[in-house]
């Protein structure tokens, strides 16, 4: 492989107007395809499998044009105190309100409170219930600027109004997260590469990258029914793993600079080498994207297939875009070391390669006198980072999983004043009530049989209400709603829904009647189990293939398996954090944490799949740089020192970028993507500061040479994908690059 990509660098490198016009020409294309493609909606949300897709199929089918699917609202009004909203004058307000609501031409359906009996017992307290013939995504703004509107001219009669439901839910905005991001990502990338040019090529491709993934997105989005969520993930992923690949093989390139080779061998080398390692380290990126496929959540599965394709441009983009504006840029990226020149000898000569010769003062950087100190002091380096990680990752043993509902939006918004009082009026479990279909084809007396089945889910433990059967037009199907005493993200809640759909498996022994449970909460607790289900053959499939990939890759067992090891020691130490931050509430002002809740399902599956991929960034690059100089010929301790001395600054810088645009979006008002930023940031922190550089470095040293033992069986089996570049010792120069000035000329 390292020859193949040697010649495609070189040839990019040679034909920089030809592959920059490529790119640029993908770019436009997905460009224009993105502006005159239709908008997109929000796309289907289904859970294959689950009884609450089941009952939500079941309503669709038997209660047409009831807009199951649509956005709800509810506006709850409350009388100043010391009043009820029986007040005449109280009335009057809240019937005109709904009067307007009804008015707006994408409102399938508005509840008057004094007919539905929809106020507190205490009359303090009464909502009424919208209902949208479309979803929230869908919904355009004139609506929702109509029910705003009709709000704040209710407030006006002297009542409080606030509104809840997600019909105000609109794509969160995370401010200026990304260019953020992006800010700090220049700022390490000068201080990485020492100019602006070298810094610039990174930022250029990466944001090439991640605009044509985001544009071809955007223009399948219908075709496909991506929805307008799938390319938040491909955005965070793309601009971070975009930076990083890039960055590699400029640091390469400047480094081959550094050891007098031509511009354009130095290009064919960087690729050829880091070129290897940024390949194999996307594919396991790849891996792990496409693999959440295995929790049959569609949506989940295409953001993850969306994502891992912007993910294979940046790859691309890396490996074809970066030699050629290396081309470009020419004198303008200088070699890596200040006393680092460009042979001037005789054209074809060969490169000096003896590690040697290089000045001492070189060799002695920070990632040189830290892997010294670690081959010093293996035993107690290596306990400090277990001991380190292992007490980070304490708190993940009350992980409480769920999906966060208005009851942890910011108190200061309507949607969480409206979920309080709400609670004050009705009860805490009356923001996630349950709805129950109950399909009585096949029973001889569906009136009776639903009768019975709203007084045995009455009498279940925990429900507070339900309510009188309501059947559809061919009096074949019952829907009941049911209230339950707790609120509705609450493990107690959750046992309710099992407990209801028990006792409805007994009923159905006994009648025929299908009883299924349904709504926000009974989908959000079959969304939680299913992705507890789906972790660990997720797990063992991601972790499987990249071990077999890494295998190849270093020609090694333990290498392999201690960076799965290691990664699994950085996933929970940051899934200890996001408990202590977002469940348990630990600096949670720090972070904007208003109120503390349950871990969203799809965070550990989700810091699984993305974390893997990025910690096997970090692995290979480092490793393959110590692997490349064990193959030469250096003792295991000094292999270590030599990746250390050429990877431990760029990883560093790597790892800063990717944490700065993952920490970007701890900014966001929406709880799941502040949530996600936050817990990418510190599994990223935790991997590349603690695992890469401590753990690695400490097992490798007591392995010594053990740690690239592979079976000679396995040996010869195994392709050998040349990462370390063995094979491009002898090349470019029979052939040698051509002559520098004259290159520049031609630019």
């Amino acid at each position: 492989m390292a020859t193949f990509l040697y010649k495609v660098g070189r040839l990019a490198f040679r034909r920089r107007h030809f592959a920059a016009l490529i790119w640029v020409a993908l770019l436009t294309l997905a460009g224009v395809g993105a502006a005159s493609a239709p908008a997109p909606g929000a796309g289907s949300f289904s859970i294959p499998g689950t009884e609450a897709q089941r009952a939500f199929d079941l309503l669709e089918e038997r209660f047409p044009g009831s807009a199951a699917d649509g956005a709800t609202a509810r506006v709850v009004f409350k009388a100043p105190e010391g009043q009820t909203m029986n007040d005449a004058a109280h009335k009057a307000v809240v019937q005109d309100a709904v009067e307007k609501l009804g008015e707006d031409k994408q409102v399938a359906n508005v509840t008057d409170p004094y007919v539905t009996e929809s106020v507190s017992k205490s009359g303090e307290i009464a909502y009424a219930q919208v209902t949208y013939e479309v979803n929230s995504m869908e919904l355009k703004d004139d609506s929702r600027d109509a029910l705003e509107k009709t709000v704040e001219d209710a407030r006006t009669g002297g009542l409080t109004v606030e509104v809840g439901g997600d019909a105000l839910q609109v794509m969160p905005h995370t401010g200026t997260a990304e260019i953020i991001g992006i800010a700090i990502a220049a700022v390490v990338l000068v201080i990485t590469l020492g100019s602006l040019v070298a810094a610039g090529l990174p930022l250029l491709t990466a944001l090439i990258g991640v605009g044509i993934g985001i544009s071809t997105i955007t223009a399948l989005a219908k075709v496909l029914d991506l929805g307008t969520t799938t390319g938040t993930l491909a955005m965070m992923i793309g601009l971070a793993v975009g930076i990083d690949y890039a960055l590699f093989i400029v640091s390469r390139y400047r480094a081959e600079l550094d050891e007098g080779r031509e511009r354009e061998e130095a290009a064919g080398r960087a690729v050829g080498t880091a070129g290897s390692a940024v390949v194999f380290a996307g594919l396991t990126v790849v891996i792990a994207l496409v693999g959440l496929a295995v929790v049959n959540i569609p949506m989940l599965t295409k953001m993850g297939v969306a994502a891992a394709g912007t993910v294979a441009i940046a790859v691309l983009i890396a490996l074809t875009m970066i030699p050629a504006l290396l081309g470009y840029a020419g004198r303008k990226i200088r070699p890596a070391s200040a006393k680092g020149k460009l042979r001037g000898g005789k054209k074809g000569a060969a490169p000096a390669t003896d590690a040697a010769a290089e000045p001492v003062e070189a060799k002695v950087n920070m990632g040189t006198k830290w892997a010294r100190f670690v081959i010093r002091r293996p035993v107690a380096v290596l306990l400090v980072g277990v001991l380190g990680l292992g007490a980070a990752a304490l708190p993940a043993g009350s992980l409480a999983l769920g999906l966060p509902d208005d009851g942890v939006q910011p108190t200061d918004t309507t949607q969480r004043k409206a979920y309080d009082l709400l609670s004050e009026g009705f009860g805490p479990g009356f923001n996630g009530p349950l709805v129950v279909p109950t399909d009585l084809r096949g029973t001889d007396d569906p009136k009776a049989v639903a009768q019975d089945v709203v007084e045995t889910i009455s009498k279940v433990d925990g429900v507070v209400f339900a309510s009188p059967a309501t059947f559809n037009k061919a009096g074949d199907t019952a829907l009941i709603s049911v209230i339950a005493e707790f609120k509705p993200s609450s493990t107690e809640t959750e046992d309710v829904v099992h407990d209801i759909r028990a006792a409805g498996a007994e009923l159905k022994k006994e009648h025929g009647a299908d009883i299924t449970v349904t709504g926000a909460t009974a989908m959000n607790i079959d969304v939680s189990e299913k992705l507890n289900d789906a972790l660990l053959p997720y797990l063992a499939l991601v972790v499987g293939l990249a071990f077999l990939l890494l295998i190849i890759v270093f020609r090694s067992v333990l290498v392999p398996l201690k960076a799965a090891l290691g990664f699994l020691l950085s996933v929970l130490a940051a899934l200890g954090a996001v408990v202590a931050v977002f469940q348990w509430g630990w600096l949670g002002g720090l972070f904007g944490v208003e109120e503390t809740g349950p871990i969203m399902s799809m965070m550990p599956i989700f810091m699984v799949g993305v974390v893997f991929g990025l910690a096997m960034d970090y692995e290979v690059f480092l490793v393959t740089r110590m692997r490349e100089a064990y193959v030469h010929g250096e003792r295991p301790g000094q292999a270590i020192v030599t990746g250390f001395r050429h990877g431990a600054r760029v990883v560093t810088a790597a790892a800063v970028i990717m944490i700065a645009v993952f920490a970007g979006f701890i900014g966001s008002s929406d709880q799941m993507i502040k949530m996600i930023g936050f817990g990418l940031a510190v599994a990223v922190l935790f991997d590349a500061f603690l695992v890469r550089m401590v753990i690695v470095p400490a097992v490798l040293a007591l392995l010594g040479d053990k740690a690239w033992w592979l079976p000679k069986w396995l040996d010869r089996a195994l392709p050998n994908v040349d990462v370390e570049g063995e094979g491009l010792k002898d090349l470019g120069t029979s052939a040698g690059p051509r002559d520098e000035d004259r290159e520049l000329a031609r630019v």
